[in-house]
């Protein structure tokens, strides 16, 4: 009994340094050895979620790669793959209502459209143009309302709608940062201004997410690219990869402890990176990361899914399905996330579909979409929402 308080003790010295403040209670510290060995488990996607299929009106005026960029209470924006520049708006029952493009170099377009978040509540897009460090706001027919720059020094990468007057974002983590700084990668933004707030995230050194090699002339690049901002039960659960633990982000601006991982990723060689996936009152999915890449096969950072059983108390090597297919079909819960209502999405491509349909594959209202598509449809949406209680 005292080597467990002793141990406990030094997990919460440990975790909870760095000038905290107080908050409401939070609930137990949960810690996983991103080392270890978990027993197996499956789960079926539609036992604790929702799950509702959309497909994308097919039309000349329409036709697009069915990207999903946000979706609110009313409309679904969606781009291509490419950068064309085109930016579409569905209604939430995939119908077409309009189509913009406002990519060129003046001063109220984008270069390169890396994402868009929507404020639905005052009818405005945010799209990042990555490669000229700025934020252009639309109105939801593409009209230009204003802009502003990424932070002196940043490169922003996912950005999120916070509150009424803010976005939060993380920005992209190049070996280029100077490891000494100890500085943080996600901040809240001001909408009208474009003026930043720091998390106070404790870290003891930066740790690059990027994998590099310079062959001559040339240098390569990967990264991890996984989510380190998710919203959950109206917080927002912020993963820094350079440190230990997992913070939950109140709206009172303090930060808690929520997971927090053993071995030190500040001793690992390589570095095993921890990340949250799809959060629920059930399940909190994670997400292990190791640094290694091979450039000559184009293959690396394995990954291990690991849930949080909050019933049982036990973490699991976890596999989820989609049960509307017969052939126990595996769902990725770490993409990235959208709201409170919807975890997350992914376009399924329409010749994909059909396939599965022809050899007997769906079930449920995925197999009575697919009989109704063609070869040249747009994709169906799926989105993954969150139960309701």
């Amino acid at each position: 009994m005292k080597k467990n308080t002793i141990i406990w003790t030094i997990i919460l010295l440990v975790t909870g340094c760095g000038g905290n403040k107080p908050g409401k209670q939070i609930d137990d510290l949960i810690i996983v050895d991103v080392t270890a060995s978990y027993p197996k488990k499956e789960l079926i996607l539609q036992d604790f979620m929702d799950i509702e299929y959309i497909p994308l009106e097919t039309a000349n005026e329409f036709l697009c790669q069915g990207v999903v960029q946000a979706i609110g209470k009313d409309i679904i924006v969606v781009k291509n793959r490419v950068n064309d520049g085109d930016i579409f708006i569905f209604d939430r029952t995939g119908k077409g209502l309009r189509k913009f493009n406002r990519l060129g170099k003046g001063g109220e377009e984008y270069a390169f459209n890396l994402g868009i978040t929507l404020d639905e509540d005052n009818n405005e897009m945010f799209v990042n143009s990555h490669s000229t460090r700025r934020i252009l706001v639309y109105d939801l027919f593409g009209n230009f309302k204003r802009s502003f720059r990424h932070k002196e020094g940043g490169l922003y990468n996912k950005i999120y709608n916070y509150d009424k007057e803010h976005l939060i974002c993380h920005e992209d983590y190049f070996p280029t940062y100077d490891p000494e700084s100890n500085r943080n990668s996600i901040f809240i933004i001001s909408k009208q201004d474009g003026s930043v707030k720091e998390m106070e995230i404790p870290i003891k050194k930066k740790i690059s997410t990027v994998m590099m090699l310079q062959d001559k002339e040339m240098i390569y690049s990967n990264l991890t690219l996984n989510c380190m901002i998710t919203p959950f039960q109206n917080n927002w659960i912020i993963a820094e990869p350079s440190s230990d633990t997992v913070y939950r982000y109140l709206p009172d601006a303090s930060i808690h402890p929520f997971i927090t991982r053993t071995p030190s990723v500040h001793s690992m060689e390589p570095e095993v990176f921890l990340y949250p996936g799809v959060l629920t009152d059930h399940y909190y999915f994670m997400q292990t990361v190791k640094k290694e890449y091979d450039f000559a096969t184009n293959r690396g950072f394995p990954r291990t899914d690991l849930i949080y059983d909050t019933q049982e108390k036990i973490i699991f090597d976890c596999t989820v399905y989609n049960s509307d297919y017969t052939d126990k079909r595996p769902v990725n819960m770490f993409r990235d996330p959208l709201n409170e209502e919807i975890a997350f999405c992914q376009s399924l491509n329409a010749e994909d579909l059909i396939e599965s349909y022809e050899k007997g594959q769906l079930k449920g209202q995925l197999k009575e979409i697919a009989a109704t598509l063609e070869e040249e449809s747009n994709p169906v949406i799926m989105l993954v929402k969150h139960k309701k209680q």
